[in-house]
């Protein structure tokens, strides 16, 4: 079944759902793309701990679709890794019912084809252990991120952390198109599984042609970056560069880009929501 266009899947944001009217189309793949630092990540982290609040409430809204699972995808961390930098960096009010989401490391594999010792990423000492554990994967990321995707409940939320090594591991072996065609082939799915997707990149590092390339891949991108304000300080700001269905709407109302704050007790939230001059 296709998503539905009057629902909608919250962020977790409260300051940045009322201005998509409620929340994001289920079903939309959304590249967060920024600068080191800059909030992406943020807002990755406080959409899924908010919204792993509201699935413990059991809230449901006849125009609202609350995530039956959360999901977040790590390609080169650990799930200690990220559960750390998550409780360092925000308030233990808000992490209540961070166990409700679940994740997934393909580490493995990745670092299964470069010059890092096994030892530094893998808990398999035993080599026999170790290649029946590589029988039941693939050898690609990208065919194994596929496999754990499909076992992924409809109308979840998936976050990927990071698209960028991903990128960088394809166009170092030649084959950047399978990685174009494996987003796309996200995008399409997505679309029956109303499942969103959160695609994290890092700015600068491809080239502008891949970039331009990743970026037509998908439904929406949400460009963060860091910015001089008047009075020389440094301030995150979000622009919503594109999305699909939802564009013209923030356009008529003038709200592409926006200031933006991270504190330890909301999270990442957008501080002004009116459009920056």
């Amino acid at each position: 079944m296709y998503t539905d266009i009057k629902r909608h899947m919250p962020t977790g944001l409260s300051t940045l759902d009322p201005v998509f009217g409620g929340g994001v189309p289920p079903g939309s793949v959304i590249l967060l793309k920024g600068e080191i630092g800059s909030g992406k990540v943020e807002f990755a982290y406080t959409s899924l701990i908010n919204l792993s609040q509201v699935m413990a409430r059991g809230m449901q809204e006849e125009q609202i679709l609350v995530p039956v699972d959360i999901r977040y995808i790590t390609v080169t961390k650990m799930r200690e890794d990220i559960l750390r930098e998550i409780r360092q960096s925000f308030s233990p009010d808000l992490l209540m019912n961070i166990d409700l989401v679940q994740f997934d490391d393909l580490s493995d594999i990745y670092f299964d084809s470069s010059l890092v010792p096994i030892n530094w990423y893998s808990d398999y000492d035993d080599i026999i252990e170790r290649m029946e554990k590589r029988r039941k994967v693939h050898d690609s990321v990208l065919s194994t991120l596929a496999d754990m995707l499909s076992e992924v409940p409809k109308e979840s939320l998936v976050i990927i952390d990071s698209l960028t090594e991903l990128a960088t591991q394809y166009i170092a072996s030649g084959k950047w198109p399978d990685l174009t065609a494996f987003l796309r082939g996200l995008q399409r799915v997505a679309k029956k599984w109303n499942t969103t997707f959160y695609l994290i990149l890092t700015k600068g590092i491809l080239n502008q042609w891949q970039e331009t390339e990743v970026a037509d891949a998908v439904d929406a991108v949400i460009h963060f970056r860091w910015e001089e304000s008047s009075t020389a300080k440094r301030q995150r700001v979000l622009y919503i560069e594109k999305f699909r269905g939802v564009m013209i709407h923030l356009e008529d109302r003038e709200m592409v880009k926006f200031a933006v704050r991270i504190t330890a007790g909301r999270g990442f939230e957008v501080s002004n929501i009116r459009v920056i001059i």
